[in-house]
């Protein structure tokens, strides 16, 4: 039998068994296609099946496990692809919302990047990623596309499912920091041209990153799990 922990701080229940589903499949606990049922899982964890339910359907539209009808749930170790083609779509959206951020203004980015700086300082991981999600929708929001801004947001949520951040890789908060700032002096400034290069840059260092972390256990695409 798998041994699983249910971790003490997380947003909600349905987060916990994402979090406990996640670390075991990473550990090596829940064996990456083998079937486990909602009952085994809520037993394990000493929740109600509800929880269990709903993380299995947030798991599966990230692609961390798929639902087996009658049967319950089989885990899928995520691909470098998946997180790849998270950020080309990223890519295809946020360069152009930061240039036409910059082009239209955004004061909101000044005060978001002051608080990551703050955050950062104080090494406070939840303040920081808030402030971080913050300024990337508030570029969006700024450029005009409030749907390309809903569509980053669940990109997010779906990364976040795949893996540990790129902190786990030992890049710090004030690192992240100092990748957004040219992005944000470069809005102030009007320099469309300059927003896009920082905000493509810094997309493209935390794919590299988080398709290169060993504790992910990612694997390429069209590869078998080791």
């Amino acid at each position: 039998m798998p041994s699983l922990t249910l971790p003490a701080a997380a947003p909600s229940l349905t987060d916990a068994v994402i979090a406990a589903v996640r670390d075991g499949v990473r550990d090596g606990e829940l064996v990456p296609g083998a079937t486990y049922s909602v009952y085994q899982l809520a037993g394990l964890l000493g929740v109600s099946r509800s929880p269990v339910r709903e993380a299995m359907l947030r798991l599966a539209e990230a692609g961390l496990v798929e639902i087996v009808r009658n049967r319950g749930f089989r885990v899928v170790l995520p691909r470098a692809r998946d997180v790849e083609e998270i950020f080309e779509i990223r890519l295809a959206l946020e360069p152009a919302a930061a240039g036409r951020a910059a082009t239209l203004g955004c004061p909101e980015a000044t005060d978001c990047l002051a608080a990551m700086a703050t955050a950062a300082a104080d090494d406070d991981a939840p303040a920081f990623w808030a402030a971080d999600h913050a300024l990337h929708r508030a570029l969006l929001t700024r450029a005009g596309n409030t749907r390309a801004a809903a569509i980053v947001e669940q990109l997010r949520s779906t990364t976040a499912l795949l893996g540990p951040p790129t902190t786990a890789t030992g890049r710090t908060l004030r690192e992240i920091h100092a990748e957004h700032a040219p992005i944000v002096t470069a809005v102030r400034a009007g320099d469309a041209g300059a927003a896009e290069g920082a905000m493509r840059a810094h997309l493209e260092q935390t794919c590299r990153l988080l398709t290169a972390q060993p504790a992910l256990r990612v694997v390429p695409a069209g590869a078998a799990p080791a």
